[in-house]
């Protein structure tokens, strides 16, 4: 029996972190950026980076052994995903939400160990600098690249989205903690009888509105100020809330879901879209990972099952309720008022 088992997967995953800070600093530096412009060689590159020689030949060979680099004789080049999906200049690109894994997360990570122990988090609010949204929007750098990193993650999400909901039997959309405008983007492109807007906080109203002008979107896409745990949530046929109710703990997303039910028509749809665990909470590895990245982040934080959020549903007063899978490990929570 013995000779049948390996380590490989306990080193694959174990020795993870090398491969995965690799691309990390790949997409941090802007290498995919600068390829996206044309082919260089190592001296190239090592020129327009100012890298030591010794490294340089190894961390690129590595990107083209783990598949995000093409080697063509002498010269680097971006394959057709990295080169469309981590180039900065294309409204396709993922990148921001692994920037910020490189810049914050991967060192919060190390205090793991702490988190499980203590249930506290492992950011910014350990040295006093109290919630980590406070931090991350209190200068406009530090809050585009958060939106830009939440686009990342919602974009594929809002297209997936545009095609799995019924949006013919409905003609407005609000996305409540909308960020940069990714999914209001990605319907209103796929729908065009869609009305929508996005609610979040005063702060991102012009980074959300210089997004939506980039599509040339202002006039079905708008923005609405303000701050869902103060005020009530806008009216709309369809409220959208997407990797927000991960970030509170369970009476708070009692609360918020309360919300929508009030500020929705009857027949009118709730979608809770992120990594929704499966019920058996053995298969979304990424769900769950999430959810220790939510303790390292958050007072309270947690992902959930499609089986928790529809019982907060039916709690809410929704009349059904339904899980449906987007992309990846994404999934949206229907409720129907």
């Amino acid at each position: 029996m013995a000779g049948k088992l390996s380590p490989d997967k306990i080193f694959q995953i174990g020795f993870g972190y090398w491969a995965s800070k690799t691309l990390l600093t790949a997409i941090e530096l802007g290498l995919f950026t600068q390829l996206a412009k044309g082919p260089l060689d190592a001296a190239g590159i090592r020129q327009r980076f100012e890298f030591h020689p010794r490294g340089t030949a190894d961390f690129l060979d590595t990107l083209v052994a783990l598949g995000f680099l093409a080697r063509k004789g002498t010269k680097y080049a971006n394959t057709p995903e990295t080169g469309l999906f981590l180039d900065r200049a294309k409204p396709s690109y993922v990148g921001g939400i692994l920037e910020m894994c490189s810049r914050r997360l991967y060192k919060f990570w190390n205090d793991l160990p702490e988190a499980l122990r203590t249930g506290k988090p492992q950011n910014e609010a350990k040295t006093g600098g109290g919630n980590p949204f406070d931090v991350i929007y209190k200068d406009e750098a530090g809050l585009r690249n958060f939106l830009s990193a939440m686009t990342g993650l919602s974009s594929g999400a809002g297209i997936a989205m545009a095609k799995k909901f019924p949006w013919k039997k409905y003609r407005s959309f609000v996305d409540v903690g909308c960020a940069q405008g990714a999914v209001p983007v990605q319907l209103a492109l796929a729908h065009k009888h869609l009305r929508g807007a996005g609610y979040d906080l005063p702060v991102v109203a012009p980074i959300f509105n210089d997004y939506v002008r980039s599509f040339k979107l202002e006039n079905r896409v708008t923005f609405t100020p303000g701050d869902f745990f103060k005020d009530a949530l806008p009216g709309a046929d369809v409220i959208i809330m997407g990797h927000i109710l991960h970030d509170w703990n369970l009476e708070e997303k009692k609360m918020l879901i309360g919300k929508v039910f009030q500020a929705l028509p009857k027949g009118g749809a709730f979608i809770a879209h992120e990594a929704i665990i499966d019920d058996r909470r053995s298969k979304n590895a990424f769900g769950l990972l999430m959810s220790l990245n939510m303790l390292i982040e958050t007072p309270g934080g947690f992902d959930y099952t499609g089986a928790d959020c529809r019982g907060w549903l039916k709690e809410a007063g929704f009349r059904r309720s339904s899980v449906v899978p987007l992309v990846g490990p994404d999934s949206m929570v229907i409720g129907i008022k």
